[in-house]
């Protein structure tokens, strides 16, 4: 996932809405690294008419062009595990309560990218655990996501209430910008009182900014093609139990393993007890999208930073000593540190096989 060019609407708000013609109106942009993005290939089917080819509706009946006609829409492309879209999520989820009764529609279009985020169990969990009220279209076969053309996680598309495609964003950041367009395009539906105030929301856990001042570490895959930074001792092999070992020392943002993993082409599977996963790093947050093998299973694990229990420096989802649980297949947050950030190595030990690791994600 190359870092790309968010495309930033900072052109004056005079010239946003009146004479356009639902084209994107982008200034030079700002570069957001870690920019989640997937190109599912070309499509002939137009933006709105698409949500009617969702295989799922989540929180509400199947919504339609024709339904939505007369609304603002917001079509917002999320996958649960990808963290750029769960720090926007906060943002979106205050959008949707506060102005649901002036005519704005959100809509969450579920794209994965993980073969596990195609299973609509795992999307329901996703939706009721991150609070999300709004209609969601499931969209595991990209259907949706081709007829926007989109190629990114997160991705914002505003659409007016003659069902046009008027502005678009990609990437975290540029929130007041953003309900400032929705507030416009309402009051060009003939919403009344709309405000000229944003949202203000206090997150926490995973949906917190970024540090980016001191975000050096990219994402990175624990799976065969993204074996580029992967520094255990003879290299990866591709589909084959096999026993490997830690190097003695990490470079900044290579990861290795040890212990008896098969590497895959989408993970890397741990076959005994005892294996484990470094990865050098400098960022404030360590995430990684893993989770057990089997649905029902779940997997105990230790994490260290620079060899000893992560303290005060734990993340959500592990406590002072490290210890934690896989039980679903999500994105977990091992590391939260505060105060100076500075190059740290991690590892996670697994207490039992089963356990299946597909990314590392910082913040």
């Amino acid at each position: 996932m190359a870092a790309v060019l968010v495309i930033a609407i900072g052109a004056p708000f005079a010239a946003f809405f009146g004479e356009t013609q639902g084209e994107s109106v982008s200034s030079p942009g700002t570069q957001l690294p870690f920019l989640h993005g997937y190109n599912a290939g070309p499509s002939g089917n137009t933006e709105l008419a698409s949500l009617e080819r969702a295989s799922e509706w989540l929180n509400s009946g199947p919504l339609t062009a024709s339904a939505l006609r007369g609304k603002v829409v917001l079509v917002d492309f999320w996958t649960y595990t990808c963290i750029n879209w769960r720090r926007t999520a906060p943002y979106v989820r205050a959008w949707a309560e506060k102005y649901k009764d002036q005519g704005l529609v959100v809509v969450g279009v579920h794209s994965p990218e993980f073969a596990f985020e195609k299973n609509v169990s795992n999307i329901r969990w996703a939706v009721k655990d991150m609070k999300i009220d709004y209609p969601v279209a499931v969209d595991s076969e990209h259907v949706i996501w081709r007829a926007f053309s989109n190629q990114y996680w997160p991705a914002l598309y505003f659409i007016d209430a003659k069902g046009r495609v008027r502005y678009q964003y990609f990437g975290e950041g540029s929130y007041a910008q953003s309900e400032m367009m929705i507030q416009a395009l309402l009051r060009e539906a003939g919403a009344k009182d709309v405000g000229r105030e944003t949202v203000s929301v206090d997150p926490g856990g995973l949906e917190v900014a970024a540090d980016w001042g001191n975000l050096r570490s990219p994402e990175s895959y624990v799976r065969y093609d993204g074996i580029g930074t992967f520094a255990s001792p003879g290299g990866a092999a591709l589909d084959q139990p096999r026993m490997y070992s830690l190097p003695a020392q990490l470079r900044q943002n290579e990861w290795a393993l040890s212990g008896d993993w098969t590497i895959r082409q989408d993970a890397s599977a741990l076959n005994k007890p005892g294996g484990r996963i470094a990865y050098r790093f400098h960022a404030r947050d360590l995430h990684m999208v893993m989770g057990p093998a089997s649905p029902g299973m779940s997997v105990k694990f230790r994490v260290l930073i620079d060899g000893q229990p992560p303290g005060a420096a734990h993340g959500t989802d592990v406590d002072e000593q490290g210890n934690g649980t896989i039980t679903e297949q999500r994105l977990y947050q091992l590391i939260r540190q505060h105060g100076a950030v500075q190059e740290r190595e991690f590892q996670i030990e697994f207490f039992a096989p089963g356990a299946e690791a597909f990314a590392f994600t910082f913040g």
